[in-house]
């Protein structure tokens, strides 16, 4: 490949930048490593140069580099999922910004699909031996050929389709029911945004009963990086005595989207403060019309997804 300068390598690179970062998100279930990890593969990119030799092959090039640097860093981290069970196991998740997607009416919004990319595939597939993690990836998000996908992992088609069988099962019995027999989910509908809108005014309002009406009697609540669970009415009920009533302040929240998926924004004002800062982001997985979980983070990645740090009402 013939490059004028580093400037000009960049910039065919950088056209990659979105996919390769929601690529290594894929393999690495957290949004701030997924990042170093695109500028580790452009790093090693433009070391590497001179192996390029043809400007066709840029895009695969990369993605093989940007595989293999998620492929070392998750040997590096030793990271295990003990048994699956939940979100709660997986502390690592973080969620993505769907401001940093296409718009689902872009042509190029089928490598983003939200059931590729909503927090209930991400989770199931962390718990995929790296190698399965990747060829299921590129397999079957990304449909790439069998013969493609053993040049970049550099093993036999025949270990591809090995690993891609054995990662399909895994999927099989980890996806909840309802997703078993196909991944695809829909986009946020009208029903979806109502609920979130409910649930944004009622945690304003601080309605315990409002909040409850929304959610599905096995509601699920989990909050990484700590491995907490809350299941059911009854435990949920006591969250939000906790939130509401002993939590001596007040809530505003914003809606946004995480992951294809309904998202609130909240901020809390204590008791004698002036100003609503930035505390958390809860992600809603709505079946049936209910809300069936929620996850919830922290507020770390306010910025990455536009949001200020402050209540701007």
């Amino acid at each position: 490949m013939i490059l004028s300068s580093e400037a000009d390598f960049t910039a065919r690179a950088e056209r990659h930048r979105r996919e390769l970062h929601v690529h290594c998100y894929r393999m690495m279930g957290n949004f701030e490593e997924a990042e170093d990890l695109v500028q580790e593969t452009f790093l090693r990119a433009w070391r590497n140069r001179s192996e390029l030799t043809r400007d066709d092959w840029l895009r695969a090039w990369l993605y093989k580099i940007a595989t293999n640097a998620c492929l070392d860093a998750i040997k590096m981290r030793k990271r295990r999922v003990p048994s699956m069970a939940t979100s709660a196991e997986v502390s690592w998740l973080q969620p993505y910004p769907d401001t940093l997607l296409p718009a689902e009416e872009e042509p190029e919004s089928a490598l983003f699909a939200r059931e590729t990319i909503e927090l209930t595939f991400l989770v199931v597939i962390q718990q995929l031996p790296p190698r399965q993690r990747a060829v299921l990836i590129l397999r079957d998000v990304l449909d790439w050929p069998a013969a493609d996908v053993a040049e970049l992992l550099e093993i036999g088609v025949a270990a591809v389709n090995s690993a891609l069988q054995r990662a399909r099962e895994t999927m099989r019995k980890a996806l909840p029911q309802d997703r078993r027999e196909d991944w695809r989910s829909p986009a946020v509908d009208a029903a979806e945004r109502e609920l979130l809108a409910l649930f944004i005014d009622a945690h304003e309002r601080g309605d315990a009963e409002a909040a409850l009406a929304a959610i599905s009697d096995d509601i699920r609540v989990t909050m990484p990086p700590q491995p907490l669970l809350f299941q059911g009415r009854e435990a949920i009920a006591g969250l939000m005595a906790t939130a509401f009533e002993e939590m001596e302040g007040e809530w505003r929240l914003l809606p946004t989207r995480a992951n294809r998926m309904p998202t609130a924004a909240s901020y809390y004002r204590a008791s004698g403060d002036d100003t609503f800062r930035a505390f958390k982001l809860d992600v809603i997985r709505v079946q049936d019309g209910l809300i069936a979980e929620i996850t919830t983070f922290g507020s770390s990645l306010f910025e990455a997804f536009g949001l200020p740090a402050t209540y701007p009402g």
